[in-house]
């Protein structure tokens, strides 16, 4: 009787769809994602109970095909329509149907088709969620063959790489979004289910899920759908968290994606993405904290404060930064230094970012990792004050709101307030802006009442130096003036030798 079914085929009604959407919208199913995927494809499984040789030669031929006429599609029974005995079948059978793609370039073309395909792949999410039956080894392999016939895709060029533009904000432009997304989005769920099931075995599973399939899903992160890369992120976290044995290969790849990022290309979607994986990871690294961890901070993270793109993905950043200060205090120099290093001239927008997650950093600092880098710090901070855009000279006053900040350098005040006290005099005299003005006056009286007779002694020092360069600037005008009149002398002599 199951076969006879398999053979005609059976029409979806508009009740099963009802059941079938209703099941799913009720699974607990992720919130949407984007992707974008490179195209590897592992050699087909024979279906399991397979006891004819036509369907073994059909399973081994098949090879999956976009745009098919309407008569290759066929219309499978559903699970609950079929004994328990034949489903394994049945399972296999919806695979190889959800392994023809579709155009979706032209959405008038293989609807009934399409809504084949997107009906038998929630059921297969719903199959897979309910745990209705273990999957055999051959249906693990095939599963992950048909996920990688949908997902594994070249992507489309980024829409500012044909132009030369810089990346925009996603905030100020409308992303672009995959028009294959109806199937995507289904397969990614279908992913994410298989991985986090508990009838997943590991032991099993990472042959197939291995280190290509890694892979060419972080080359998916690439993608300019967002909603991709949000399942993107969620399934290799995932991922990460189940197969112990890819770890160190998942944290290496990564790397070779900033580096790559960071010094060739400047251009990716999906960094801000890795990041939150990483952040969650570096959450739980063991102490004392291995030299391969702090050897990432070094050479990756930090140098992600280079690229002009920074803002789209700084938040994510700063959170992997201080996730590190915070695990071992010790670090702090090396970050401060670090930030120091890539520290914007020409960009405000970048350098008050900086600012921030300096503030960040400091608060999670100590007095001896401190006292290591006040000085080039500060000199910064000092330049910071200056500065002639009003939101950099504001954002560094406000680290003196800070009562740790304030702290260290109530400590450290010898040291610091000769290097900053012409900046603020200098605020105090010129500067523009009204609210930078009444800040660094704040800060001015801060230092008074913590130490009179230091601030006395900066401001007689300041004077002194006032004077001087007062002085220099005279001399330097009386010169240029007598080297006027001897020009002018010469030039007359002259004239009246030629007369």
């Amino acid at each position: 009787m199951f076969n006879k079914i398999i053979k005609r085929g059976r029409k979806v009604s508009k009740s099963d769809l009802h059941d079938i959407e209703y099941g799913y919208r009720n699974s607990g199913s992720v919130s949407t994602s984007s992707v974008t995927v490179n195209h590897a494809s592992r050699s087909t499984a024979v279906p399991p109970n397979a006891n004819s040789q036509q369907n073994a030669a059909a399973a081994a031929n098949f090879i999956p095909t976009t745009g098919l006429s309407s008569d290759i599609v066929e219309t499978l029974p559903m699970f609950r329509d079929v004994a328990a005995a034949d489903r394994p079948t049945l399972f296999f059978r919806k695979l190889q149907l959800c392994c023809i793609l579709f155009d979706f370039s032209d959405t008038l073309k293989s609807i009934r088709e399409k809504e084949t395909k997107r009906v038998t792949l929630l059921e297969l999410v719903d199959f897979i969620q309910s745990g209705s039956g273990k999957l055999s080894e051959d249906l693990q392999e095939e599963l992950i063959r048909m996920i990688s016939i949908n997902i594994f895709r070249s992507l489309p060029p980024a829409s500012h790489e044909n132009t030369g533009a810089e990346p925009a904000d996603p905030e100020d432009e409308d992303p672009y979004l995959e028009p294959s997304w109806p199937h995507l989005q289904l397969v990614y769920e279908l992913l994410l289910r298989y991985v986090v099931s508990s009838d997943t075995d590991t032991k099993i599973a990472k042959r197939y899920i291995d280190h290509s399939v890694v892979l060419k899903l972080l080359d998916l992160f690439d993608s300019e759908d967002p909603r991709e890369r949000e399942y993107l992120k969620t399934i290799l976290h995932r991922i990460y968290g189940k197969f112990m044995v890819h770890r160190p290969f998942i944290r290496k790849a990564i790397n070779n994606i900033f580096y790559r990022f960071i010094f060739e290309t400047e251009r990716h979607s999906g960094i801000g993405e890795l990041l939150e994986i990483l952040g969650s990871i570096i959450n739980g690294f063991a102490l004392p904290m291995k030299e391969e961890h702090k050897l990432f901070l070094v050479r990756a993270l930090i140098p992600l404060h280079k690229p002009k793109s920074i803002a789209l993905y700084h938040q994510q950043l700063s959170y992997c930064i201080t996730q590190f200060v915070e695990k071992d205090y010790k670090l702090a120099d090396t970050v401060i230094r670090g930030l120091l290093k890539y520290w914007p001239i020409t960009n405000c927008q970048k350098e008050v970012l900086f600012l921030g997650e300096l503030e960040e950093v400091l608060e999670l600092t100590q007095s001896a990792e401190f006292q290591r880098c006040m000085v080039p710090l500060f000199r910064q901070i000092g330049r910071c004050l200056n500065s002639s855009h009003f939101q950099v000279a504001e954002r560094a006053l406000f680290l003196w709101n800070n009562d740790h900040i304030v702290g260290l350098i109530a400590q450290n005040r010898s040291v610091i307030f000769p290097i900053i006290f012409e900046a603020l005099e200098k605020n105090i005299k010129g500067h523009w802006n009204q609210a930078v003005h009444g800040l660094t006056a704040n800060v001015r009286k801060m230092f008074l009442e913590m130490d009179n007779e230091l601030f006395e002694e900066c401001q007689r020092k300041y004077q002194e130096k006032v004077a001087n360069a007062e002085g220099l600037q005279e001399q330097r005008e009386l010169t240029w003036k007598r080297l006027e009149a001897a020009a002018a002398k010469a030039g007359g002599e002259d004239m009246v030798w030629v007369n």
